[in-house]
């Protein structure tokens, strides 16, 4: 007997579309038309550099790397000790693990394939370019999805850390989900199409870094409280904690349902 698929075991709640609509008008109620990169390799090596590291140290180790290498062959020759030696000139994080990732995929490219580009993936469907990302040292579902949506304008849905602690938070998804999980139930609940997936995806994230954050987050002012069952939580605690310096907390209540919070919401 087949597997039931993660929509069958969890059907998109009711509040999803509103929960769409809310971070769609605060973040990004204008998104920009879908553009393809020139060489979607740099892409890719860009998105490796930002595996956890901060987007302006990303952007300056990218730029590091193409003032040191005008074309990703020479980097290929310069071995994994010369691509971390650009990365230390410019500084960041975990610059050996990057600078050795870096160099097994352009060492596989060129076995593999023979050349140093992933232009072809242009013409590709979004299964054979997800395979040959996949297949690549180092590069994951998360990794090959940001290349997809950012780099080939295709309608995929990358899970970083915010689109996960938030879906998790609004009980989107199940607590016991990884990552790969909630990404293919994305897949399968959000329309499939560009504009859709990279509104969502970025207004999720700045949801995350500006309100929704890992600690001490930002409930009282968020466009989500009425949907969110943890913000009674994270309330109640913070109530608590002012009211009560012994640090004992208090029963933590429950917000009002979904259903009735939507249905306020669209009659306000």
């Amino acid at each position: 007997m087949p597997r039931p698929s993660l929509l069958e075991q969890h059907p998109a709640p009711p509040q999803l579309p509103e929960v769409v609509r809310r971070l769609r008008e605060r973040y990004l109620p204008d998104p920009p038309l879908p553009e393809r990169s020139a060489e979607p390799l740099d892409g890719l090596i860009e998105t490796i550099l930002s595996q956890q590291n901060l987007g302006v140290i990303t952007r300056r180790q990218f730029a590091g790397l193409k003032a040191v290498y005008r074309t990703w062959e020479s980097a290929l020759l310069d071995g994994p000790d010369g691509i971390e030696t650009a990365l230390r000139a410019v500084g960041g994080g975990l610059i050996r693990i990057k600078a050795d990732r870096i160099w097994n995929v352009l060492h596989m490219l060129q076995e593999e394939r023979g050349l140093l580009s992933l232009q072809d993936t242009k013409v590709m469907d979004d299964a054979q370019v997800r395979a040959l990302l996949e297949g690549l040292p180092g590069v994951g579902p998360k990794t090959a999805s940001c290349v997809l949506l950012f780099d080939l304008a295709r309608p995929a849905m990358p899970v970083d850390t915010h689109i996960e602690r938030i879906s998790r938070r609004l009980e989107l998804v199940p607590a016991k989900w990884n990552a790969v999980n909630i990404e293919r139930w994305y897949e399968q609940v959000l329309p499939r199409t560009w504009t859709e997936r990279y509104t969502f995806h970025v207004s999720t994230i700045r949801h995350g870094q500006q309100v929704c954050r890992s600690q001490r987050p930002r409930c009282a002012g968020c466009l989500l409280q009425d949907l969110c069952p943890s913000a009674g939580i994270f309330l109640s605690g913070e109530q608590t904690a002012e009211a009560d310096p012994s640090g004992q907390q208090a029963k933590k209540s429950r917000p009002r349902t979904v259903e009735a919070a939507i249905t306020a919401d669209r009659q306000s």
